[in-house]
């Protein structure tokens, strides 16, 4: 096979992307290789997606059997795996209906959608959004400009007007804006670009209790969180907070691209026949692996042994960290942790990506100070231990470096 590296990545795709320089061919579990045959352990599963891992051979066997079937209808007709997936969702959370699409910024797209037109019709005037400083909602326009990153919205034209930022976890400044006006409140339960910050459960309960005051709809992004990634199929599960409207999207195919938009009859009843729509939304293919996954995540063996392992990865960071003193902060929930590096460390998170995959390890960034762990779910305590490993020796080796 030909050698291909950065150079050729960056001759043929456009420059927004800073891939590392090697090129990842295969994957098993919680191992990829590369095209050199360098293996890696994986504590970042394609950022939260690859729940069950590399090439799970259910999934194969899935999409396999699937795609000798159906591949692609669109929504003009009605195919089996769609229906099905739709009558695993409702039936595991608070929904009643479902909107499938291809991506989380899709989902979280249809979801603003949706607040502002249920608003709409019984207030026009009533359209107001409120986000939060650092929250991260996917790459349209729109979802963008709710985002609560600058960087990431400046720079395209004028922006979608009526969306208020506030501080997360700021329960007097949440207080203070929602309004009668307030269509809509989108949240992660646990910010994941944002450095993985978690939701305090009194910021949740004061959010739900002044939306109801105030008939503002209220959105759960778990397009990260979701999918045992907690613990909990979902993270308001945790909470005991229900959102009107949540996201779900990465893990929920496992690595094949789908999303989803959940929410009640009643909501629901506001997409009317145009009002919005999907090409590609509710594929066969993605439905059946995604029908899969649910099978196995959503079973409480499955959930507890996601509690088992994210104890068993807390105790591994804070005892690396007992020995080199490198971690600021170590936080987060189930298998979505963030270990905040101390001021001293003059490198940044990205840099230790870099850093990490050079001695085989692949982890990503949650903002420019924190590393973010979300390991394949199903990891076991030799990959763990295996990334530990190659962890603590790339961070001892920065610790030296700054010694010297």
């Amino acid at each position: 096979m030909q050698q291909i590296d950065r150079i050729h990545f960056d001759e043929f795709h456009t420059p927004n992307y800073f891939p590392q320089n090697k090129v990842i061919i295969s994957g098993i579990g919680s191992y990829v290789t590369d095209q050199d045959g360098k293996e890696y352990v994986d504590f970042a599963a394609g950022i939260a997606v690859n729940c069950l891992g590399h090439c799970h051979p259910e999934l194969i066997k899935t999409l396999k059997r699937q795609s000798e079937k159906l591949w692609h209808t669109s929504n003009i007709f009605i195919n089996e795996p769609v229906l099905e997936l739709a009558r695993k969702l409702t039936e595991s959370t608070f929904a009643d209906k479902v909107f499938f699409a291809n991506s989380g910024a899709e989902a979280n797209e249809a979801a603003l959608k949706l607040a502002r037109r249920y608003a709409f019709n019984r207030d026009s005037q009533k359209n107001e959004i409120i986000a939060f400083h650092k929250g991260f909602h996917g790459r349209t326009f729109f979802t963008v400009s709710v985002g609560g990153k600058p960087e990431y919205s400046d720079g395209f034209g004028p922006k979608p007007s009526g969306i208020k930022h506030l501080p997360f976890n700021d329960i007097s400044a949440f207080e203070q804006t929602i309004n009668d006006q307030t269509c809509a409140v989108i949240l992660e339960p646990i910010q994941g670009e944002g450095g993985v910050i978690p939701a305090t459960s009194e910021f949740l309960a004061t959010i739900r209790s002044l939306c109801n005051k105030h008939n503002a709809l209220l959105i759960f992004d778990e397009v990260q969180t979701g999918i045992g990634r907690t613990g909990t199929l979902y993270a308001y599960m945790l909470s005991g907070v229900v959102p009107d409207i949540l996201t779900t999207a990465k893990g929920l195919g496992g690595g094949f691209p789908i999303g989803a938009m959940l929410t009640t009859n009643a909501i629901a009843s506001t997409l009317t026949i145009g009002t919005h729509a999907s090409t590609f939304g509710g594929n066969p293919l993605a439905a059946s692996v995604a029908n899969t996954v649910l099978s196995i995540v959503n079973n409480t063996t499955f959930l507890n042994s996601v509690r088992e392992q994210s104890n068993k990865f807390f105790s591994g960071l804070h005892q690396i960290n007992k020995r080199l003193n490198i971690f600021n902060d170590i936080r987060g929930l189930g298998l979505l942790i963030g270990a905040e590096l101390s001021d001293d460390i003059s490198e940044t998170a990205q840099d230790l990506i870099s850093h990490c995959f050079a001695n085989q390890l692949l982890i990503t960034a949650a903002g420019p100070r924190t590393l973010r762990f979300c390991p394949p779910l199903n990891i076991d305590d030799k990959a763990m231990e295996q990334g530990f490993e190659r962890l603590e020796h790339t961070l001892s080796n920065i610790k030296n470096i700054r010694s010297l």
